[in-house]
């Protein structure tokens, strides 16, 4: 039983900091969102407030990564950010939608790949759930 414990304590754990992720690109992309509606309305600063917040979430989500455990994987992402970053100082600077649907569309691809490690997570934490369930089913007939 306590082995059951650990692997649920770990998974729980594991799951949490894939939830963060997640709800730090959705944070990005909203803002970005907002960021659009600011600059269609020729609102100087709240674009600019908008787009540093997600500017901001990009980079911490860059200087996360462990460049030495996460090989190729983290170098592509590296670059993906860098690429992300460069997008949203160019429609800050010039306001450039373009550039800004440009880093929005890299974020939302990211952001499926997150999104399906949640919903993987969560189908294999209610598996064991599932599987005692039915079991205890079983016995119960």
């Amino acid at each position: 039983m306590q082995q059951y414990d650990d692997y649920r304590k770990a998974t729980i754990d594991t799951s949490g900091n894939v939830r963060i992720v997640s709800l730090l690109f959705d944070g990005a992309i909203n803002f970005i969102k907002l960021g659009r509606v600011k600059m269609g309305e020729r609102n100087i600063a709240g674009k600019g407030l908008y787009i540093g917040k997600a500017t901001s979430i990009v980079g911490e989500l860059s200087s996360s990564l462990n460049m030495e455990e996460g090989g190729e994987i983290a170098c592509n992402l590296r670059r993906l950010y860098d690429f992300v970053l460069d997008r949203l100082l160019k429609a800050n600077l010039k306001n450039d939608v373009v550039a800004l649907d440009e880093a929005e569309k890299v974020l939302q691809e990211l952001r499926e790949g997150w999104k399906g490690m949640e919903r993987n997570q969560a189908a294999t934490h209610a598996a064991p759930f599932r599987a005692s369930g039915s079991a205890e089913m079983a016995l119960r007939a």
